[in-house]
């Protein structure tokens, strides 16, 4: 049964999640029947929230300094070492009906837990990522109670483990079923967390209950959608019943009150019954039955990405019967659409592409990361915003890597309601895992089967994926001479997962790793890609069993790279960016906040910092100072984005998705995130406003060679439009300019015209000169000036009211001589606006700041034109004043 998701009859769910006393002692320090014991004394512990996590309870009491501040992660290592209790209380009512039963769940136990009830233990976990439940029916009592949970330290349970070749940044993990990016990660720092992270609940039961309940779309047409529903029941253990009755009735005899049944209704929006079944009966005394019924929604609602539709979503709710009594019930969201991924074209050319309800989809999105470094206390409103986030920059689809958690409800949920699709890993990243011991693999496969029954039955989970980079990064270092064992763990990824899925969501895709497919698992011909050309300077083409080459040069990770990837779907790439000033400014010393700091060191936690040096480098120039820095970082990163993502878009009839490394950030960092911790979008986030755009305009170009024109249409409409080409100088000059009449096709791309740079840049020269002269009023001058590509800047428009404009520059930015730009302000408090009229020459890269986090900004880091008005909206997420005091703008040349 999905409990996470389900609502039950009156009083047969009681949640235990609020506040819950806390205490710590060295490993057996304390014998556990005593700590355990119902009596216990506990008024001297501290208290803390479930879900959570044993660091915020301290901070929360100011027992250790906020861990992402400066250092001072390092003050909370002695966390990991010790042995941590909760202990709460509860008031149980027990019917006259003995043969109840109940039901202990913890919906996150982080990680090695031993339960306590009234002082008896029930269980014991051994595994983040799964849901346990305890039969408590025996030990729970009317009146108060107790529940207690000790968590272990993790180095007993690892340390006389095997230490395998290789297992990236830490080698105990392996053997721990718990998230990676605890042990610190290339954009975050280790911190290892204890406690209770998930939902407590005490479920009651009668008779029978509802296991699970699995619903898939079998078809879905314009006409008539049809939604097969799986409802799996079984039998509330009867041994107190049968014994206490045995005088009444034989144990394997039913009376008619308790014959099963179940009633399967779906509701459209508005509450409306579109469809309804009833399942065949069964004894209420049958340990297990599964029944299987088909709805038939005539003229359905299907679910779309929401830049393709609407993500409509029905009610889905099973009731169970024994007689005429409501026993059970299970409610959830439910979209009517199919997923299917392609893998061959209609040629048979090779593709990796997602299709939704019929129709091929370009997937344009991101790589999601646990929104917090301290999962269980990490609050809803942030997966709310980031999605929402997403949805806003275009975003249709999400991957949530493997290296974090099988992400909490609200996320799915959210993904759901807002039209974005999932692509979910399973929890195996960059290691080696010890699939040869039986005791790992029943874990594991506990762990998968839990997470499959609990997530299939979202509209927006598009595919299950093996694990992230394990498949390719072996070959790699294999061949590198890192590896000499054998592929500890191919049997999860290739055998024990497509096992689960065939039996438990045998209705959508499975990829058994990312990168996969063709000649060194990262081949752009075959399956999908990660591109770290770009970044980590990682030389290609490459071939099975090649010794891997890096380059850290300028050349090496320029992002100029990603021309030359032809990969059917770009699953992973990207580049650092600086945190906003606010951010940084909040977690480092105010005497530590500058360039090359060792605190702004600290933020970076990649294996080499000279790469992003490089990108600079060769790109905008070293930066000197913190302002260029943030400037230079931001821009780098955007305009990267921009380069390679237009390039894949154009490439639509052969690359089906591009997914930027990463949306957002776990701690306050430097790292690929386009939105930083504390919610504020960098700019690379706006710049994807037009990257990810359906409908795109786009110039193919490198300095001194062509420009190339392009449309990339991503919507099911055709459409024709004007298309202009302007080419400007700084001050606002005309210099040339071109309109071509284009037929878009609908979801296609096609390149509209070629152009020399040197005959624009003739052009240009002409009429700059013909300018001269009108101005003078006589023949042309002898000192006629030769128009430069460094002088000029391009823009892209068009006459469909939904496209945007797109800029261009000839050169790169550290070539461009940009004179001082200016240029007039006025904010309106009360509308929350700042207007900007641009002055006599064009300001680059115009940033608005503002000392505040989770600010949303309807534009920022963009490019204000001489005599352009631009009016920015701002708002708080969650309603709170705006700071106007702190309200900073500058451009990368000219600074307020």
């Amino acid at each position: 049964m999905d409990s996470r998701n389900a609502s039950y009859p009156d009083l047969s769910c009681l949640s235990l999640d609020g506040t819950w006393r806390i205490q710590h002692y060295r490993p057996g320090e304390m014998k556990a029947v005593e700590v355990a014991a119902p009596g216990l004394d506990d008024r001297y512990w501290i208290t803390g929230r479930v879900p959570g996590d044993i660091h915020t309870s301290l901070m929360n009491r100011q027992l250790i300094p906020h861990p992402y501040y400066g250092h001072q992660d390092q003050l909370s290592r002695w966390i990991e070492q010790e042995e941590w209790w909760y202990r709460t209380t509860f008031d149980y009512e027990l019917s006259d009906d003995i043969a109840e039963r109940h039901e202990l769940t913890f919906e996150g136990l982080d990680t090695f837990a031993t339960v306590y009830v009234n002082g008896h233990e029930v269980g014991r976990t051994v595994n983040m990522h799964r849901t346990y439940r305890f039969d408590i029916s025996r030990v729970v009592r009317s009146g108060w109670n107790s529940v207690t949970v000790r968590f272990d330290p993790l180095w007993p349970h690892h340390q006389e483990k095997e230490l395998f070749d290789w297992s990236s940044y830490t080698k105990e993990r392996p053997w721990l079923r718990k998230a990676a990016m605890n042990f610190g990660w290339d954009w975050g720092p280790r911190i290892i967390t204890v406690g209770i992270w998930g939902s407590v609940t005490i479920r009651r039961s009668r008779i029978a209950r509802l296991d699970q309940v699995y619903a898939y779309t079998r078809s879905a047409h314009h006409e008539e959608a049809i939604l097969e529903v799986e409802v799996s029941v079984s039998a509330v253990s009867r041994l107190r019943y049968t014994s206490y009755n045995h005088h009444k009735q034989d144990a394997a005899s039913t009376s008619m009150e308790d014959r099963l049944r179940a009633e399967v209704i779906l509701l459209d929006r508005e509450g409306r019954e579109v469809a309804c079944q009833q399942t065949k009966t069964a004894a209420a005394h049958s340990r297990t039955d599964t029944w299987k019924v088909q709805l038939h929604i005539p003229d359905p609602h299907l679910w779309w990405t929401h830049d393709l539709g609407e993500p409509y979503l029905y009610h889905l709710q099973v009731l169970l019967y024994a007689g005429e009594e409501l026993v059970d019930r299970y409610e959830h969201e439910v979209g009517l659409r199919t997923v299917e991924l392609q893998l061959e074209g209609e040629q048979g050319e090779p593709l990796f592409a997602f299709v939704l309800n019929g129709v091929r989809i370009y997937a344009k999105g991101a790589n999601w990361i646990p929104v917090d470094n301290l999962i269980g206390s990490a609050e809803e409103t942030r997966y709310i915003e980031l999605i929402e986030l997403a949805a806003e920059a275009h975003m249709n689809m999400l991957r949530v890597w493997a290296g974090g958690i099988y992400e909490k409800d609200i996320f799915y949920q959210q993904c759901d309601r807002q039209g974005i699709l999932v692509w979910q890993d399973f929890a195996f990243a960059n290691a080696l895992f010890p699939d040869f011991n039986q005791d790992f693999m029943e874990n594991v496969r506990a762990e998968v089967v839990d997470n499959v029954k609990r997530l299939r039955n979202h509209a927006s989970l598009a595919l299950w994926c093996g694990n992230n980079e394990i498949d390719w990064l072996y070959d790699m270092k294999k061949a590198a001479g890192d590896i000499r064992s054998s592929f500890y763990g191919e049997a999860i990824y290739h055998e024990l997962i497509p096992d689960v899925l065939a039996d438990s969501d045998p209705h959508r895709p499975y990829w058994p790793s990312s990168p996969y497919g063709g000649n060194d698992v990262n081949d752009p011909d075959a399956g999908d890609r990660h591109n770290w050309q770009v970044w980590h300077g990682s030389v290609y083409p490459r071939q099975y069993g090649d010794k891997p080459i890096l380059d850290y040069s300028i050349e090496g990770v320029s992002f100029h790279h990603y021309k030359q990837d032809l990969a059917l779907f770009s699953s992973e790439f990207g580049m650092h960016a600086a945190a906003s000033r606010y951010t940084l400014s909040r977690y480092i010393p105010e005497e530590s906040f500058y360039w090359g700091s060792e605190e702004m060191d600290y933020r970076n936690k990649d294996t080499n910092h000279r790469k992003g040096i490089l990108l600079m480098e060769g790109y905008t120039g070293i930066p000197q100072n913190m302002d260029q820095y943030l400037d230079y970082s931001m821009l780098t990163q955007a305009e990267g984005l921009k380069y390679g993502i237009e390039h894949y878009r154009r490439l639509k009839h052969r690359n089906s998705g591009s997914l930027i490394w990463q949306l957002n950030d776990s701690w306050p960092g430097t790292s690929w995130a386009i939105v930083d911790y504390e919610l504020l979008p960098k700019a690379a986030y706006f710049y994807a406003r037009t990257y990810y755009h359906p409908l795109l305009l786009s110039l193919d170009h490198d300095p001194g060679q062509d420009l190339k024109l392009w449309v990339v249409n991503d919507t099911l409409q055709a459409f024709t439009t004007q298309l202009e080409m302007r080419v400007m100088t700084w001050d606002g000059k005309l210099m040339f300019s071109r309109t071509f009449a284009v037929d878009v096709p609908a979801n296609g791309a096609i390149q509209v015209d070629q152009l020399s740079e040197e005959e624009i840049l003739s052009a240009a020269s002409t009429q700059m000169a013909s300018q001269k002269e009108i101005s003078i009023g006589g023949p042309a001058v002898s000192d006629k000036h030769t128009v430069q590509a460094h002088e000029v800047f391009v823009i892209l428009s068009a006459d469909h009211p939904d496209i945007p404009d797109n800029h261009y520059y000839l050169r790169s930015p550290k070539q461009l001589n940009l004179p001082a730009s200016d240029w007039q302000i006025q904010v309106d408090e009360q509308q929350q606006t700042v207007t900007l009229t641009g002055g006599a020459v064009l300001a680059r890269m115009v940033k608005l700041e503002i000392a505040q986090g989770r600010l949303r900004f309807s534009a920022n880091y963009f490019d204000l034109l001489p005599g352009q008005q631009k009016v920015v909206h701002i708002r708080h997420a969650g309603g709170e004043p705006i700071d106007w005091s702190s309200l900073q703008v500058s451009a990368l040349n000219h600074s307020i």
